[in-house]
């Protein structure tokens, strides 16, 4: 991940879609999605997504792998490089910047959720969860959120795992683990949506949940859930895309390799969503939002059910490579950033690595030890709960807004077009979406999130 004119790249489009795709689909979309698409209508949802990724995700997604690519170095100075070319300011460099500084804030906290899915995953080794009632469930979660030691152990491994990958390079090491981890991952969907259809009385359910028509449900509320999760499904306004476009190499089509993204992300996150939902069903659970589906409604499913032991290791073996490749490329552009200053990929690794593995600490310890951090001026939040709102609410859509007017105003059409190799209708509603349709609904996305809309 060198910032020389001799820049490491993707060996191919199947590893390029493979990394991006392990980005996009997260924690967030084994959970979140199936789950707001079953409480805002179901298939109606599913349109109105699809429909919201085609007017601001997938424009966007463009923009900013075009802009990696173009740029050849780390966000902000492909940012920076680009724009002196095109007789703007420098200082459009600062956009890939925050960006940067987004996806370090967010793998500060991620990494704690990912050493719960570890922590669980281990617990599903040991048959912790056979047998136990929902009251027992809650205690062991409660029991592990209340224990700063535990968490902290969990959170280091997590988040030395990731370095380890990250450190080695593009090709040595985030594309060896990448070109396996999302290849089993989705094994391991089509394995738990299998046993969910032919195993489980509740997936008749599930699918009903998931994709029946409700049209009553499509409101205001529900189209912005709709754009807002379209926009952050895909790892956009983070520098995560410029980063591993600037890898990617020229004979790859970028208007191709993102709809293949896009539609991966989706598919990924429905079928997931119809085993997971299929199991809470059957064993007549509460289809619950947020972590306490993975961490508490699952795990009751999982201790009543004849195969619970095989298929709660087999879940959480998914969350944990879904996890595990997302984190790695959060760590991407901050280290990329810390290598423009002449560090090696090692040192910028550890150096980055390491400070997000502190504040990760004071996440975590939001928890139980600093509990009442909300009492002392963090606009009634706890440090989690604080990093998660800058990040979701403020920043990323902030730095998505301002790629958007980048790739849509600064870069000329010379460049955009030569970069995109698009020409005629396509390029002219490209064109559109991201010079007019996206920054107008991101901005709706970011004042409605504030209680501004």
């Amino acid at each position: 991940m060198s910032s020389t004119q001799n820049r490491s790249q993707w060996s191919g489009r199947f590893a390029f879609i493979m990394a991006a795709t392990g980005s996009a689909v997260g924690l967030g979309n084994i959970w979140k999605f199936p789950y707001i698409t079953g409480e805002y209508g179901g298939g109606a949802f599913v349109l109105m997504y699809l429909f919201c990724i085609a007017l601001i995700g997938v424009p966007i997604l463009m923009a900013e792998i075009m802009i990696g690519r173009r740029g050849q170095h780390s966000p902000s100075r492909s940012i920076s490089d680009i724009a002196e070319k095109e007789k703007s300011s420098k200082k459009w460099g600062i956009v890939g910047g925050a960006g940067s500084l987004t996806s370090y804030l967010i793998l500060t906290f991620y990494s704690v959720i990912g050493g719960w899915t570890l922590n669980y995953l281990v617990k599903s080794l040991s048959n912790v969860f056979s047998g136990q009632d929902a009251a027992s469930i809650e205690a062991i979660f409660g029991q592990m959120l209340a224990n700063p030691g535990e968490m902290l152990f969990w959170h280091s491994v997590f988040m030395i795992s990731i370095a380890v990958v990250v450190m080695r390079g593009l090709s040595k090491g985030i594309e060896k683990a990448i070109v396996v981890l999302m290849p089993a991952m989705f094994v391991l969907i089509a394995g738990l949506v299998l046993y969910a259809a032919f195993g489980t009385d509740g997936f008749g359910q599930s699918v009903d949940f998931l994709f029946s028509f409700d049209f009553s449900k499509i409101t205001t509320t529900a189209f912005l859930t709709a754009l807002g999760h379209s926009f952050f499904t895909l790892s956009l306004g983070m520098s995560v895309m410029i980063a591993y476009g600037s890898h990617l190499p020229k004979h790859i089509s970028i208007g191709r390799a993102s709809v293949t993204i896009a539609l991966l992300d989706t598919v990924v996150a429905l079928l997931a969503g119809l085993a997971i939902f299929a199991i809470v069903f059957s064993n007549g659970q509460n289809p619950g939002a947020g972590p306490g589906l993975i961490f508490q409604t699952l795990p009751v499913a999982f201790g009543s059910m004849g195969a619970g032991f095989i298929v709660s290791i087999a879940f959480f073996f998914l969350l944990l490579f879904a996890a595990w490749s997302s984190a790695i490329s959060l760590l991407v552009p901050p280290v990329e950033r810390m290598e423009d200053t002449g560090m090696s990929i090692a040192k910028s690794t550890w150096l980055v690595a390491g400070s997000a593995w502190v504040i990760g600490i004071l996440a975590l310890l939001s928890f139980n030890v600093l509990s009442d951090t909300d009492k002392y001026g963090l606009f009634g939040m706890g440090i989690f709960d604080l990093l998660d709102y800058l990040t979701g609410k403020l920043l990323l859509p902030l730095v998505g807004l301002f790629v958007a007017i980048f790739a849509g105003w600064v870069m000329s059409y010379n460049t955009t077009t030569k970069e995109l190799e698009l020409s005629g209708a396509p390029y002219i509603i490209w064109r559109l979406l991201t010079r007019f349709v996206a920054p107008v609904l991101i901005i709706i996305v970011f004042t409605s999130e504030l209680g501004l809309f």
